[in-house]
């Protein structure tokens, strides 16, 4: 919306600011950060009022869990709505990829929100069926790769990029939307299957956000591509203000959520983050380095898989609880220390993810 006061600039005053990428992130990651401290407390009282109980407490969950009983939940409110202030004030409004990462992200947030009213109604951990949940993923995240594709440059329409590899370019065709579905969703419940401990997911999707964002910067700029023989996206330059933004709400939430928590993410900000994160990685074509950006999540994701899968086929379990951080919560390791260390490994995969911009 700002964007709009270079319209009074001459080319050579403050409103010439407005103009830059950088200076408007800078605006959004403020103006995000100042809001979660401002709506923090506020939104905290009144989902404890509302709540009553907070939310349910798994019963078969590691025994420290049970001392978070009352904590309320849909602390995500506060992300996502530092998230939509910023970036409706900050950004090009006449940018698609903007919106199309916005629509995922609340889309995403309601199904969450909806989650997480259903298991704080009825007070147990069942909430809203899984299969509605997959469905309207599964659609959301139709939408947003069609979206993509439609304003994707036409060398890149319905491709699939590598990293390292500069030319190497793989046409999905039709089945790019599929695709898309599965790097949205995918992401979506791997960062809801991670947010299970205090400030455990919130950071990783921070430091993937940022990375994600630098990334989208890149892409944006067309000096940049050249420079850096990455393929060249016109238009996601803007998507560094969604992050800027994530960034602030980010640690504005974080300042609530650290440990102990008052206030839990709930499925409404772990799959809104999530979703948004895969929405960026389709936009700019860097779906494979989400990947890498995001290991955490995917083993996250993959020890649930592993311990489902091996535990129908032989009775037997491969982890003393998954997801994995609960395993090493069942070891003894203390809650901090799972924590911290899961943020150490997402900031060196972050890096890797970054080095993929100039190894070629």
């Amino acid at each position: 919306m700002l964007f709009w006061l270079t319209a009074l600039s001459d080319g050579g005053d403050f409103f010439n600011l407005f103009r830059y990428i950088t200076f408007r992130a800078g605006g959004a990651f403020l103006t995000a950060l100042i809001f979660g401290f401002l709506f923090g407390k506020p939104l905290i009282n009144v989902l404890r009022k509302r709540q009553g109980k907070g939310q349910p407490i798994r019963t078969d969950g590691p025994e420290g869990h049970f001392t978070k009983a009352g904590t309320p939940t849909m602390g995500g409110l506060l992300i996502v709505g530092a998230l939509l202030t910023s970036t409706l004030l900050w950004a090009r409004l006449d940018n698609p990829f903007i919106w199309m990462v916005l629509f995922v992200t609340m889309s995403f947030a309601l199904i969450g929100f909806a989650d997480d009213y259903a298991k704080v109604k009825k007070q147990n951990t069942a909430g809203v069926s899984g299969k509605v949940r997959l469905l309207l993923g599964f659609l959301i995240a139709a939408i947003a790769g069609y979206w993509a594709a439609q304003y994707h440059p036409e060398e890149l329409t319905n491709q699939l990029a590598f990293p390292v590899f500069k030319d190497a370019l793989l046409n999905l065709g039709y089945f790019f939307v599929p695709f898309a579905v599965i790097v949205i969703v995918g992401a979506a419940n791997a960062v809801n299957l991670t947010d299970g401990l205090d400030g455990l997911a919130i950071m990783p999707v921070m430091i993937a956000a940022g990375t994600l964002g630098v990334i989208a910067y890149a892409v944006g700029r067309v000096d940049f591509t050249d420079y850096l023989d990455v393929h060249y996206v016109p238009g996601t330059g803007e998507i560094l203000i969604f992050t800027a933004g994530l960034f602030g709400g980010g640690l504005g939430f974080l300042w609530y959520n650290a440990p102990p928590a008052a206030v839990f993410m709930g499925d409404t900000g772990s799959l809104a983050l999530g979703g948004a994160l895969g929405a960026i990685a389709v936009a700019t074509k860097h779906e494979i380095v989400l990947a890498i950006v995001g290991g955490l999540f995917v083993v996250e994701a993959l020890s649930v898989i592993i311990q489902v899968l091996y535990f129908k086929r032989t009775g037997k379990r491969v982890f003393l609880m998954a997801p994995i951080h609960h395993h090493y919560e069942k070891k003894g390791w203390a809650e901090p220390q799972i924590v911290i260390r899961f943020w150490i490994i997402s900031l060196i995969l972050a890096l890797i993810g970054l080095a993929t911009l100039k190894v070629r």
